[in-house]
């Protein structure tokens, strides 16, 4: 399949007073069209800043994208004038937020807002405006949406709030939807109700999605393939299959055994000691180091590079550096 986005050595960082947050750092994927990619990782790995970057959106000051390109549909977005990126986002790349009640204006009626993004976008007919609208409440499987449209977002739940969220993103048709830890505020039955919504109207569309979350039990019947980052940095990328059966970072071990299994009840759940390191210092040896229950010394002061260990399937540590597995 062909690269609908492409993510080359991406560094963004925010300069303090007196100190730099190297928050993303060397980042580099893509995404095919049409395709499901999940990008897992702890609060503070860098995620929602990788999203931004992607969107343009980046609070400059003090952020600031330092390296690197967005290749969107073969054009790199970095560089480009905020007028170009403006008729890009809400248009050809859309995005929805974890918490929509911070994204949604609570002076306004939900209807009015989805309206909004219509009128940014497009020259249809006020009265064609609201008939969409509501189509796209129903599309997005809102109960009532004739009487949701002049609902106040503080009258709707906040599953029906998510829902605005996701009519808002696709009300333009987005090539690429980027999902920013959708589902991480809602109930485990929402939650499925959400995960199986975007799973199907990624189909209807034909578009790609960026799905961020820092829970790997999620993505399983959503993704086709799953990047996961540590400190700025992608450790692992594989198709969904694949890296459930075979992980090989010890990160995404380590996260592997975080999920909760019904066949497997324990009286306490794994988790993984210490936390993520200060970034504000550039990453120097494997950030994963003083976690890792493999660490060697040569994990301290070298930095393994990303390396496509069996076909499709790469990681970022020392155990596997050079130790290309032969292809049977």
């Amino acid at each position: 399949m062909e690269n609908l986005l492409e993510v080359k050595n991406l560094a963004t960082y925010f300069k303090l007073e007196d100190k730099t947050i190297h928050a993303v750092d060397g980042v580099s994927f893509n995404i095919k069209k049409g395709e499901i990619v999940a990008l897992i990782g702890e609060s503070g790995s860098g995620k929602s800043v990788t999203a931004l970057s992607i969107m343009g959106i980046v609070p400059i000051p003090p952020g600031e994208i330092i390296n690197g390109e967005v290749i969107f549909e073969g054009k790199d977005l970095i560089g480009k004038k905020n007028k170009e990126l403006k008729a890009i986002r809400g248009n050809d790349i859309s995005m929805i937020y974890q918490e929509p009640m911070t994204s949604l204006n609570p002076m306004l009626k939900v209807g009015y807002q989805i309206k909004e993004v219509l009128k940014i976008h497009t020259d249809i007919r006020r009265s064609e405006a609201k008939s969409k609208a509501i189509e796209f409440l129903r599309k997005v499987e809102m109960p009532e949406p004739e009487k949701r449209y002049n609902s106040y977002p503080y009258e709707l739940s906040g599953g029906m709030r998510q829902r605005v969220m996701i009519a808002m993103a696709l009300i333009c048709n987005p090539k690429l939807l980027i999902a920013d830890e959708p589902t991480t505020a809602l109930d485990v039955t929402i939650q499925a109700e959400i995960l199986e919504l975007i799973k199907k109207l990624k189909s209807e569309f034909h578009m790609s999605v960026l799905f961020i979350t820092h829970d790997l039990g999620v993505v399983t019947n959503i993704a086709d393939r799953i990047m996961v980052m540590y400190s700025g940095k992608i450790r692992e990328i594989a198709s969904t299959n694949e890296l459930y059966k075979n992980p090989l970072h010890p990160y995404t071990v380590s996260l592997m055994k975080c999920i909760p299994r019904l066949n497997d009840p324990k009286d306490e759940l794994f988790t993984i000691e210490g936390k993520i390191p200060d970034l504000q210092s550039k990453e120097k040896g494997c950030a994963f180091y003083l976690r890792c229950n493999r660490r060697m010394d040569k994990c301290i002061d070298n930095t393994p590079e990303l390396v496509e260990y069996e076909k499709d399937h790469f990681v970022r540590c020392w155990h596997f550096e050079g130790e290309k597995k032969d292809e049977e």
